[in-house]
């Protein structure tokens, strides 16, 4: 009896082992949830918060509490991401790797002046990313990170892996003690796919979707449809802005109530205030 039950044991730690290994989760980060100190700042984006910053056509956001200090896309314009970084307190040196969910210009756009200011980052892109540009950004003296499969970034730090085929996008993925925050920069394969991606890697549930949702244009029917799967996936709270469009975030706001997060450049959400 007690050989079968160290068997089973045996079976049942090499299949957690496996499952985790696929996506390079370690056993520690399993075991070790942020408690709260995880802040967000919204560097770029199209929408404003604060009236003494620029918005542009793009979004940026950066992470701190995890770690590591994440950069999530450089927004259109490097001169307004940078003039927006000092703004708020956010030193470029002060970030350990930037984070580029796809290729698109007003995503990608303010890398290289930000390279400028700080080198000494790994810069994680999707591995269908030309090779010119990944070179490029070698020149600057980063490391580079071509991403294919789910892939752990730092401790409780994720990107779901390449998904969709034009553009093909990765989001980012924290595990806290509260839930999953899912980020995405434009969600080109569809929104609700990241979500349920995001839930199927991690068996948790949703604290918060933020980023550009891309659902600029969708008639209110299919909007319907969104929202009934995203009460259905149990996301908590809404942060839509970017390519989510004007009509759509109403919404969401409309729908979540209390637990929608308006957002745009200046925005700090900090996790701990999410109950």
């Amino acid at each position: 009896m007690e050989a079968y039950r160290l068997i089973l044991l045996f079976g049942i730690g090499m299949g957690l082992f496996f499952m985790l290994g696929s996506i390079g989760i370690s056993e520690a980060s399993v075991q070790t949830l942020n408690a709260g100190n995880i802040e967000i700042l919204v560097i770029y984006d199209n929408y404003s918060y604060r009236s003494d910053l620029e918005t542009g056509w793009g979004f940026s956001c950066l992470i701190r509490g995890m770690g590591k200090t994440i950069l999530f896309d450089t927004g259109g314009s490097g001169a307004k991401l940078m003039r927006n970084m000092v703004k708020m307190g956010v030193s470029p040196e002060e970030v350990d790797a930037v984070i580029l969910s796809h290729i698109h210009g007003d995503h990608t756009g303010g890398l290289e002046a930000f390279l400028k200011k700080n080198k000494d980052v790994v810069v994680y892109l999707p591995d269908s990313f030309p090779g010119r540009f990944k070179r490029a950004v070698k020149s600057y003296g980063a490391n580079v990170v071509s991403v294919q499969g789910p892939l752990q970034i730092c401790q409780d730090v994720f990107s779901t892996g390449e998904m969709g085929t034009v553009p093909i996008e990765q989001a980012l993925v924290l595990r806290s003690a509260s839930g999953l925050i899912v980020l995405t920069g434009c969600a080109h394969p569809g929104i609700v796919k990241i979500v349920e991606k995001a839930k199927d890697l991690f068996k948790k549930e949703v604290l918060l979707v933020m980023g550009g949702f891309h659902l600029m244009g969708m008639s209110m029917d299919y909007m319907k449809r969104i929202l009934v799967r995203y009460r259905d996936l149990g996301v908590r709270y809404v942060g839509p802005c970017h390519c989510t469009g004007e009509t759509q975030i109403k919404a969401f706001e409309k729908a979540y109530g209390g637990h929608f997060l308006k957002v745009g450049v200046g925005k700090v959400i900090r996790i701990r205030d999410l109950k």
